[in-house]
């Protein structure tokens, strides 16, 4: 298992040109989060030329099918077309672990999630991330115990971050 280098992984989609928002875990550190990761999860555009964008990102990475019993991954096609076909992916690669859903729990996918997008530099990229709202729409969504665990968190982040401005008291 390769160490995990998020920088890494998103200075490749952005080399690539790869047009995604990126979600997850990752997304909620960004917002604040005292939380751990340890995979990049990504939702691409799904038209033909970015897929073929991120074909050749993740052949430059060389990302692999993770599987439980299988340190290096399961070799697959990475072909524009083939990454149509499936519509999760739960990939190695040789800079850490990367998950591609074209449609997470609780959104429509790329296009819903590109509205509200937030875009943060890291490691010298601009990367759109998805708002801290749709983050927690899609984890309440997916209701996987360890998206219960964060979701406290992140409701009372959100509620700092929308807090609406009252009346002037400062006298």
């Amino acid at each position: 298992m390769a160490e995990f280098k998020p920088r890494d992984l998103l200075q490749v989609l952005d080399r690539h040109q790869v047009r995604y928002v990126l979600v997850g875990g990752l997304a909620a550190v960004l917002y604040g989060a005292p939380h751990m990761t340890t995979d990049l999860d990504i939702v691409p555009e799904d038209g033909q030329r970015n897929l073929e964008r991120l074909s050749r990102a993740l052949e430059e990475i060389d990302a692999r099918i993770r599987v439980t019993g299988a340190v290096n991954g399961i070799a697959f096609d990475r072909s524009a077309d083939f990454l149509r076909r499936i519509r999760i992916w739960n990939l190695t690669t040789d800079r850490g672990d990367l998950d591609i859903t074209f449609e997470p729990s609780g959104t429509q996918g790329y296009d819903d999630l590109r509205r509200n997008v937030e875009v943060m530099t890291v490691g010298g990229v601009d990367v759109p991330v998805a708002s801290l709202a749709d983050v927690i729409r899609s984890k309440e969504a997916a209701d996987r115990p360890r998206d219960r665990a964060i979701l406290p968190v992140l409701r009372e982040m959100l509620s700092h971050r929308t807090r609406p401005a009252g009346p002037d008291r400062s006298g």
